[in-house]
């Protein structure tokens, strides 16, 4: 078991989960299996509404909570066609943890606190940090350039980016970005976070919708396979195969935005990391990717996370190559 002073941390108590880490909601890869074997497991799991029509959205609810006992959450992009109604189900279907991304919070943050629910926002900034507490949220998720999916345009890495948000906001802030390991939680939590969020390592778990194409394109990843690119339209983090060289072509011959929006297109999300088209795809994911061996079931990964926490505590405790 963890120690009683993080069992109790604020983010454990704010959703009353077992352990401070939380996996993130993940278009195309966080369906209701993923999230709830990381709830059962102690974690929260985080459907993924990105991805999905309002109908199928409740059904990954329902088969959640036929799953799972255990709290879990719903991320929902703001920016989102169909908003209104994901709301609806979320409200009508009693989730009541909903993490937002990609726009601003003020806008439905106190319709959500209205409704009981705790609500998190996803920031890449101490200023969107700022914002997001004073329209009500409870907490913030600190995301670094090195994540995969969808970054902010501030290219801030998560060791300067965890301890500018932590200072500007008193409300818990949980880190996410280049978390693999229980060293970088660690790290991450002596930065001032009160909990991680992990994406990639929970993309290549058994229990993830990915396609097993996309998983096996992820542990075979090595340093420096990822690319963050399209800046111009929204900044993405991706895997590298045919169809970024195929962007990095169009920026060489200096193709503007119209001309990235066509050979983006429709689906390539979907194509990449549902699909399994590791050709012509969207693969998101995160730097880390090259720290990732291989495909585990949920429930592992986050014992070795806790177990590899632990250790890498007790070293910079009593290790002489820590003291001066």
């Amino acid at each position: 078991m963890m120690s009683e002073s993080l069992a109790n941390n604020r983010i454990c108590s704010l959703f009353g989960i077992n352990f401070p880490i939380i996996q993130a909601g993940m278009v195309w890869c966080s369906g209701w299996e993923l999230a709830a074997a990381v709830s059962e497991a102690g974690g929260l799991g985080i459907i993924g509404s990105g991805s999905m029509y309002p109908e199928v959205l409740r059904q990954h609810i329902r088969k959640c909570k036929s799953a799972c006992n255990r709290p879990f959450a719903i991320n929902l992009p703001l920016l989102y066609p169909q908003i209104e109604e994901h709301l609806n189900i979320i409200h009508e279907e009693g989730v009541n943890i909903v993490f937002t991304s990609a726009g601003n919070p003020a806008k439905y943050t106190p319709m959500l606190k209205n409704r009981g629910c705790t609500v998190v926002h996803v920031v890449s900034s101490s200023r969107f940090a700022e914002k997001a507490e004073a329209a009500g949220c409870d907490a913030v998720v600190a995301e670094g350039f090195e994540a995969g999916g969808h970054n902010g345009r501030e290219e801030t890495t998560s060791f300067c980016l965890i301890p500018e948000v932590v200072r500007s906001v008193s409300i818990p802030v949980i880190a996410a970005g280049g978390i693999g390991s229980g060293k970088a939680m660690l790290a991450a939590m002596v930065l001032g976070a009160e909990a991680v969020q992990i994406g990639s390592l929970f993309v290549a778990s058994k229990e993830s919708s990915a396609h097993q194409n996309f998983k096996e394109k992820v542990v075979n990843a090595k340093e420096g396979d990822t690319l963050l690119t399209f800046k111009e339209l929204t900044p993405v983090r991706l895997l590298k195969n045919p169809f970024v060289n195929q962007i990095m072509l169009a920026y060489e011959r200096g193709a503007g935005k119209d001309e990235l929006r066509e050979l983006l297109g429709r689906g390539r999300a979907k194509k990449g990391m549902f699909e399994g088209d590791i050709t012509e795809g969207e693969l998101e994911i995160g730097q880390v990717a090259s720290q990732i061996q291989e495909i585990l079931p949920a429930s592992v990964i986050i014992k070795r996370l806790l177990e590899e926490y632990k250790a890498a505590l007790t070293d910079c405790m009593g290790e002489d190559r820590f003291q001066w």
